[in-house]
């Protein structure tokens, strides 16, 4: 049994379920090729062709250095591609990036119905909630 300060930790607690949750997504985003924040990215990419590293790098809610690096890696992989407007680098799907869209959407449905069958999706969607309406709080 964990001692108390561990289970009212939320430290602990995040991190304990964000490596759940890691397993889970990891799994479902095996056959992409991509772990699952590269392939979060690439949709991102998709869906919102044009957008700034900037506005991807809020969306993901990472630093701008980190989606640089994971802009780099779907570059080289020719996902990708960046263009430079003034001093903006906007990032754009390339035809390759374009069709594993499928792909994608399928392994982020296939993971979603997965943490919803352990969860059970009324639980699932309130978490969600509660973490999101949590972490608007502590970053303001």
């Amino acid at each position: 049994m964990k001692p108390a300060f561990l289970n009212e930790c939320l430290f602990f607690t995040t991190n304990r379920l964000g490596r759940a949750i890691t397993r889970i997504a990891e799994e479902e985003f095996a056959e992409t090729g991509l772990s699952p924040m590269y392939g979060y990215l690439l949709r991102l990419a998709i869906e919102t062709p044009g957008a700034s590293q900037k506005t991807l790098a809020e969306e993901l809610a990472i630093a701008p250095s980190t989606l640089t690096r994971f802009v780099d890696k779907l570059e080289a992989k020719r996902l990708v591609e960046r263009r430079v407007q003034g001093k903006t680098v906007l990032v754009y799907p390339t035809e390759k990036g374009k069709q594993m869209h499928g792909t994608l959407r399928e392994a982020s449905k296939r993971f979603r119905f997965k943490y919803e069958e352990l969860l059970g999706k009324t639980f699932a969607e309130g978490l969600a909630t509660t973490m999101n309406e949590a972490s608007a709080k502590l970053d303001s």
